[in-house]
C-alpha cells in the first residue's frame, strides 16, 4: 500500500482534525418544512459568518448514483467521504454485476432460486418495465429470467410497471412485445412457463415515494400479490382496452391490471414463492419493500401475508435494512482515505452511536470490517436507545460528544471523526417538532466540538453525507409549497433524503493552515478526504476528488 506524502513548508495543526458529520443536515430550498432552517442553531450560524464555508453535493452523479433525480443516502454517502472518489452505484453496478456474474454466484440470488425449485413454487419479478435505465432496464429482467431457466425454475411471472416517464409515453407496446418475443422464445420446447402476470402505470400502481400516496401501493398490493382487478388474457390486451377507456391517457398512468388463464388470475404471490423487485433505484422501491417485509404494517389493509423469500435488486434504504435480501453488493472501493492515514502511521479515531457506527467503520472504509491497523485505530461505539427516534430526538448526540472530547483532549489522534444521526434517523419519522429538536441537539455538540478544536489548537471540518431535516415537507408540483394535510391543517410530512446540497465549514481557530477557499468547482462531498489530507499536511492520492480549500 502507497504511503501519503507530506506537503511542504505545512505540517499540520498542533491538534487533531476533526471531520464531523451531521447526518441528514442539508441546505433547504424552502422555508416551510425545513426544520434546519427553523431550528435554533446559534453555532451553525456561526460558523456561517465566521469559519471558511461553501457548500458540497451530495446526491446524484456526485455520489455514484445514476442520475441526479437520485436521492443520495448514507451508504454511499460514506463511501464517497471515506475514499475520496466516486464510485458508480445503481445501473452500472447491476449491468456488471450480470455480465461477470456476480449477481447470480451471490447468496441472495442462491436463496430466491433455491427456495423456489426446493418448493416446485413460482418465481416473480416486480418492476419497471423499460430501457430508461433511471430506476430499472429490461436486459437486466431478461438476464435473470434466462438464469432463472437454467437453474431449473419451472414458473416464474412478471408483474410490470409501465414507464411512459424516463422512456416516450406510450411506448409500452414496444416493450410488451419485445418481451412477449422473449418469453416465447425462452417457452418453447414447453418444460417453462414464464409470463406477465399483471401489471399498470407506474404513476397508478406500486411506485409511489416519499410516502406521498401509499394508496399506490396498496394497488399494487392488491394486483399483483392477491391477483384482484380486471382481467384480461394478456398485456397488450390490457393496454389496449384501458386506452381505448381513456383516450390520450399515457403510460404512466394507465390503472391497474390482471392476467387471466382459465377464468383465474394467472400469477398471485403465495405462500412458498420467491419475489424480487428488480428496480434498482430506492426512492420507489422502499413502500413496496416495507409491504413485503414489514411484520408490523399499518399502511394499508395488506391482509395475510404470504411467506415468501423476498429480495431486492438493491438495498434501497442501508439505514432501515431494507431490504434485508439484495441481489447486487456495494461497490468494490480500495484507496481509502483510513486506508492511506493507516499506512502512514497516522493514528485514527472513529465515533458514533449504533445507527451509524458503521457509517464512520465499515462505509467510511470501503465497505470494509474491521480495521486496517488495530494498533492505529480506535473505533467507539455508542448504544442507540431501543425507542422510536421521535421519542428521543436528541438520540446519542451527548455521549458521543463525551467520547470525541476526550479524544480530542488526549490528542493521541491525528484524525477524529464522528457521525451525529439526528438529523437522518429523526427526519425519517416525519415529526416536525421533534426533528427541530434533533437539530438543535446537533448543534448544541457542535458548539461544544468547537470548544474542544479550539482549545487543542486542531481543525473542525463540519459537513453533511446528505439532506433530510431540510426538507420536511410534501411539495405541490405545480407551485413547489408545501402540500397541506386537510386533516391536520399542518404541511404533509416528507421522510426521505432530500436532493439538496449540505455544507461545509472549515474551522481553524489557531489559523495554523492558512486555508482558504480552493476555487474548484461543481465539489461533491468526495472532496472531504483531500480536504482533510491537506489540512492535515499530506498531498492528497492521485485521482482524489480536489479539496473544498488550499492551505499554507
Amino acid at each position: 500500500m502507497e504511503t501519503l506524502r507530506r506537503m511542504a513548508g505545512y505540517a499540520g495543526p498542533e491538534g487533531p482534525v476533526v471531520l464531523l458529520i451531521m447526518d441528514g443536515v442539508g441546505i433547504g430550498k424552502h422555508e416551510d418544512g425545513d426544520m434546519v432552517r427553523a431550528a435554533h442553531t446559534p453555532h451553525l450560524d456561526w460558523l456561517a459568518g465566521n469559519a471558511i464555508a461553501s457548500s458540497l453535493k451530495a446526491h446524484g452523479t456526485a455520489v455514484g448514483m445514476p442520475s441526479d433525480d437520485d436521492m443520495g443516502n448514507s451508504e454511499v454517502g460514506h463511501n464517497a467521504i471515506g475514499c475520496g472518489r466516486v464510485f458508480a452505484q445503481g445501473a452500472r453496478l447491476v449491468s456488471e454485476a450480470i455480465a461477470s456474474r456476480a449477481l447470480f454466484a451471490g447468496q441472495a440470488w442462491r436463496e430466491v432460486v433455491g427456495n423456489v425449485v426446493a418448493k416446485s413454487s413460482q418465481l416473480h419479478f416486480i418492476g419497471l418495465f423499460s430501457d430508461g435505465n433511471v430506476h430499472s432496464h429490461l436486459d437486466h429482467l431478461e438476464a435473470m429470467l434466462t438464469e432463472a431457466k437454467a437453474q431449473g425454475v419451472k414458473r416464474a411471472r412478471v408483474h410490470i410497471l409501465l414507464d411512459g416517464r424516463d422512456v416516450p409515453p406510450t411506448s409500452a407496446m414496444t416493450y410488451v412485445d419485445r418481451f412477449e418475443a422473449f418469453l416465447k422464445a425462452i417457452n418453447a420446447g414447453g418444460t417453462v412457463d414464464f409470463a406477465i402476470a399483471s401489471g399498470g402505470g407506474r404513476m397508478k400502481v406500486t411506485m409511489d415515494r416519499y410516502e406521498a400516496d401509499w394508496r399506490m401501493v396498496a394497488t399494487g398490493w392488491a394486483t399483483h400479490v392477491k391477483g384482484e382487478g380486471d382481467g384480461f388474457a394478456s398485456a397488450r390486451e390490457a393496454i389496449e382496452a384501458l386506452r381505448a377507456r381513456k383516450p390520450g391517457i399515457l403510460d404512466q398512468d394507465l390503472p391497474a391490471f390482471v392476467i387471466h388463464r382459465g377464468g383465474k388470475p394467472l400469477g398471485p404471490v403465495v405462500d412458498g414463492d420467491s419475489v424480487v423487485f428488480f428496480n434498482f433505484r430506492g426512492d420507489r422501491s422502499i413502500e413496496i419493500s416495507r409491504a413485503f417485509e414489514d411484520a408490523e404494517f399499518t399502511k394499508f389493509a395488506r391482509g395475510p401475508r404470504p411467506d415468501v423469500v423476498f429480495a431486492g435488486m438493491m438495498q434501497y434504504d442501508g439505514d432501515l435494512k431494507l431490504p434485508k435480501r439484495f441481489l447486487v453488493e456495494p461497490p468494490a472501493i480500495d484507496r481509502t482515505m483510513g486506508q492511506f492515514l493507516a499506512a502512514s502511521g497516522v493514528r485514527q479515531f472513529a465515533c458514533s452511536e449504533t445507527q451509524k457506527f458503521g457509517h464512520v467503520t465499515y462505509f467510511f472504509n470501503g465497505n470494509r470490517s474491521g480495521k486496517f491497523n488495530a494498533a492505529l485505530e480506535d473505533y467507539v461505539e455508542v448504544p442507540s436507545d431501543l425507542v422510536p427516534f421521535e421519542e428521543r430526538p436528541w438520540m446519542k448526540a451527548a455521549e458521543i460528544t463525551d467520547a470525541v472530547l476526550r479524544a480530542i483532549r488526549e490528542n493521541r489522534h491525528r484524525f477524529i471523526r464522528l457521525n451525529y444521526a439526528n438529523g437522518d434517523m429523526v427526519g425519517h419519522t416525519g415529526v416536525f417538532q421533534a426533528v427541530r429538536i434533533a437539530v438543535e441537539a446537533v448543534d448544541l455538540s457542535l458548539g461544544r466540538v468547537m470548544k474542544a478544536v479550539k482549545a487543542a489548537k486542531g481543525i473542525l471540518v463540519a459537513s453533511a453525507d446528505h439532506g433530510n431535516a431540510d426538507d420536511m415537507a410534501e411539495r405541490d408540483k405545480k407551485t413547489g409549497k408545501a402540500a397541506i394535510d386537510p386533516a391536520t391543517g399542518e404541511p404533509k410530512p416528507k421522510t426521505a433524503h432530500s436532493l439538496n446540497p449540505v455544507p461545509v465549514f472549515v474551522y481553524d481557530p489557531s489559523g495554523a493552515a492558512k486555508a482558504r477557499l480552493s476555487g474548484a468547482k461543481d465539489l461533491g462531498i468526495s472532496s472531504l478526504a483531500a480536504t482533510c489530507l491537506k489540512l492535515m499536511g499530506f498531498e492528497p492520492p492521485e485521482g482524489y476528488t480536489p479539496s473544498v480549500v488550499d492551505v499554507g
